[in-house]
């Protein structure tokens, strides 16, 4: 089915993107897996090219243009690649549009360009060891000392956590908490207290650093405070949708990825002296994929191309993000069966699907979350 919702320019940043993989990602991935971290080389190559900051004004070193498809486009290539290791959806689609929409002029000229050229790396710190989904759950707090916050806690899971020289730490700013005592302060690497724990060891997605953060009495200045104080809890609903949308576009592209994969495995594999793919039950289960793949990516364009108009919500972005990732981890596991002894074989890129893609249906708001969301929008 031909697809509607791109341009010839986005065509264009298609094949930028593509010749920057070919270049810069695909030939270092497998070492950067054994290492458990990108080489911030990459990151560097990435700003030259004009992959980060796609939304940034050009003033600030930006490409000056926030229309999401060309982030969908970006994110398409990289799932394609299986280049997992580069967060850079995180760094452009997430933690982007804060540095944007609740920094002063002041904290956009002093962290912007280093944004745009991959000098400053970026993480966002939610979940504790104790408080995932549920922010009203923090534990971490930060004290008004005057001139500065006095920061104490600890996150965990927080993605580019190794990497990262700009962390947004959500924090408890009153001493009852909750949802509404809520702030965003913004660590910066080198901050005395700020300390990183161990790269933690995931099933997949080797590359990407994961890691745990520790804030021991980190004094931060009161000009890091992002946003309104006591305000992080709207600040944060405000941005979830293009973060689940981001997250979606990765598992709708993956799934036909995968599946393209095993199409030409079951014509070249045989059993029974034929092809797999002569098997009625091989093409029922190929057949059953292709129409959930296309039925979805319909629905998933149309998400895209309502959000670069600033018309999606909050309800079809969970929509999105809860169907595209199940159908993510649901053909991941059928085309992996499909491959028999050898898709459990790690040198086999169905095996990398699998367990690469199997943290989709949980970060950024798990399955059940996303399901309370739309129930809630429903029956309210």
């Amino acid at each position: 089915m031909q697809r509607e919702i791109f341009t010839e320019d986005h065509d264009a940043f298609r094949e930028t993107v593509r010749t920057f993989l070919a270049k810069e990602v695909t030939p270092h991935h497998e070492q950067w897996e054994r290492d458990g971290v990108v080489s911030r080389d990459a990151w560097l190559a990435a700003g030259r090219q004009g992959l980060l900051g796609l939304a940034v004004p050009e003033e600030y070193g930006g490409g000056g243009n926030d229309d999401f498809r060309y982030s969908a486009v970006l994110m398409e290539e990289f799932t394609k690649a299986g280049a997992s290791g580069m967060a850079v959806g995180l760094h452009n689609d997430i933690i982007g549009p804060y540095l944007l929409s609740l920094t002063t002029e002041e904290q956009k000229r002093r962290w912007l360009p280093g944004f745009c050229t991959g000098e400053l790396i970026t993480a966002i710190a939610m979940t504790e060891p104790g408080a995932g989904s549920d922010l009203q759950g923090i534990r971490t707090t930060a004290e008004d000392r005057g001139d500065h916050w006095l920061l104490n806690g600890s996150k965990t899971f927080i993605s580019n956590g190794i990497l990262a020289d700009l962390v947004i730490v959500v924090v408890r700013t009153t001493p009852e908490g909750g949802a509404k005592g809520l702030s965003l302060l913004v660590v910066e690497r080198g901050m005395a207290g700020f300390e990183r724990g161990r790269n933690l060891d995931k099933i997949g997605q080797k590359a990407q650093d994961t890691a745990e953060l520790f804030f021991n009495d980190v004094r931060v200045p009161k000009e890091n405070l992002l946003g309104e104080l006591n305000g992080a809890f709207i600040h944060l609903m405000t941005n979830l949708a293009q973060e689940r949308m981001g997250i979606a576009v990765a598992g709708i592209t993956a799934a036909e990825q995968v599946l393209a994969l095993t199409m030409e495995y079951v014509k070249e594999r045989e059993a029974f002296g034929r092809p797999l793919a002569k098997l009625q039950h091989i093409r029922f289960e190929i057949a059953e994929m292709a129409t959930e793949c296309a039925v979805t990516r319909t629905f998933l364009d149309r998400c895209i191309a309502d959000h670069a108009a600033g018309k999606l919500d909050a309800v079809h972005a969970s929509m999105a993000k809860w169907w595209a990732t199940e159908l993510q981890k649901r053909v991941a596991d059928r085309c992996l069966q499909l491959h028999g002894g050898y898709g459990y074989m790690t040198e086999y890129r169905v095996a990398k699907a699998f367990v690469d893609g199997r943290i989709q249906t949980i970060y950024g708001g798990t399955t059940e979350i996303m399901k309370e969301i739309i129930g809630r929008s429903l029956l309210a």
